[in-house]
């Protein structure tokens, strides 16, 4: 068992915890042919049959558990304010099966030229207001309604000492909504991290259905129509958001330190680290000399580097391997779709820069407030 442990405190690490996510990610979604034949190939579509669903349910539980005879493992998880990303964990899994289970279905209806899902009972799916929908209601507002009483009787509200301003709390969380945007305060700037970022993640997921108008697709559930929207939604909002908040909840502890789910907290646990801007690593580390003073020629590779990130990569994917999606989407939205993206992926890079390399900012203009 305590083998056992010490393995998942290892796979816990995120650079190995997030590289195993990215790579098997677009396996599971896969967003084009290459992907799709690998997906196959694996039989990684069985994921979505019902069996699969019984089977990591019981495994999801079964974990939980036996690890909640871990003392540590328990003060993580029966927090009262971490108890809800339990069942966040689980009702993301569920509804993201349902959704993608109903999507293969509808595909293999297709590839058979049998009627969709939705369509299957069309005739019949009718209901009155009154009594079946305000009964539905009704039941569901007393079961909701008794369900949350239980809840606030087992678990004691988190409530604390009075605020003391000579004390702060080690570590000191956001509510869990807001552990994937003090994540994100880790790699970037506030104002990146807490305004831009999250706002052009949310425009990003949202502006996804208009760039990609694939007229197919469009009123039932299927995935082989909409392979890279479906895909880049999936991974904006299970690995940018979800993700950081499960990071953030159970294996950020004290001084904002990673430990493993049955890692003791140590308070005394502290990681010498010495982050440093990427001018610095281009003077001081490799050219051996010191900082100009001019802020433009300071940070003028920081700057190139952006610049042709955002301006050279683009046309660049265009021409190559976006050529199809350049095609179909044309000039404009292609643009805006392509900037976002690359937007989006700034957020996993620079963690792994961080992680790796220590590296705080690519550009730091702190004069200005400009920080990136």
């Amino acid at each position: 068992m305590e083998s056992f442990k010490h393995l998942i405190d290892t796979i816990s690490n995120p650079t190995i915890l997030f590289t195993a996510t990215f790579l098997i990610f677009f396996f599971i979604f896969p967003i084009n042919d290459w992907f799709d034949k690998w997906n196959r190939r694996l039989k990684l579509y069985g994921l979505w049959s019902k069996k699969s669903m019984l089977i990591v349910t019981f495994i999801m539980v079964a974990f939980y558990i036996v690890g909640l005879s871990d003392p540590d493992f328990r003060l993580i998880m029966l927090k009262p304010d971490n108890v809800p990303i339990s069942g966040l964990i689980y009702l993301v899994y569920f509804f993201t099966w349902l959704s993608m289970h109903q999507a293969y279905e509808n595909d293999a209806r297709i590839e058979r030229g049998e009627p969709l899902d939705e369509q299957y009972d069309a005739p019949n799916d009718k209901v009155l207001v009154w009594p079946d929908l305000v009964y539905i209601e009704f039941i569901s507002l007393i079961l909701c309604s008794a369900f949350l009483l239980i809840w606030s009787i087992s678990l004691p509200a988190p409530i604390e000492e009075p605020a003391n301003p000579t004390e702060s709390p080690n570590p000191a969380k956001a509510p869990w909504y807001f552990l994937g945007l003090q994540e994100m305060l880790v790699y970037f700037d506030p104002w990146m991290a807490g305004v831009v970022l999250p706002m052009l993640i949310i425009v990003g997921l949202m502006a996804i259905p208009y760039l990609d108008n694939e007229r197919s697709g469009s009123g039932y559930y299927s995935f082989k129509n909409r392979k890279l929207s479906i895909g880049l939604f999936m991974f904006g909002w299970l690995v940018l958001w979800n993700m950081l908040i499960i990071v953030g909840t159970i294996l950020r502890g004290p001084n904002w330190n990673f430990f493993g789910p049955f890692e003791y907290w140590d308070i005394h646990k502290l990681e010498a680290l010495t982050n440093i801007n990427f001018s610095e690593f281009v003077y001081i580390k490799w050219l051996n000399t010191g900082l100009p003073d001019n802020i433009i020629l300071r940070e003028i590779w920081g700057l190139l580097v952006l610049l042709g990130y955002f301006l050279i990569l683009p046309p660049l994917l265009a021409k190559t391997a976006l050529k199809k999606l350049f095609a179909r989407l044309g000039s404009f939205r292609y643009s805006i779709f392509i900037v976002l993206i690359l937007i989006a992926l700034t957020l996993p890079m620079k963690m792994y820069l961080r992680w790796i390399f220590n590296l705080k900012y690519i550009v730091s203009i702190p004069e200005y407030f400009f920080n990136f």
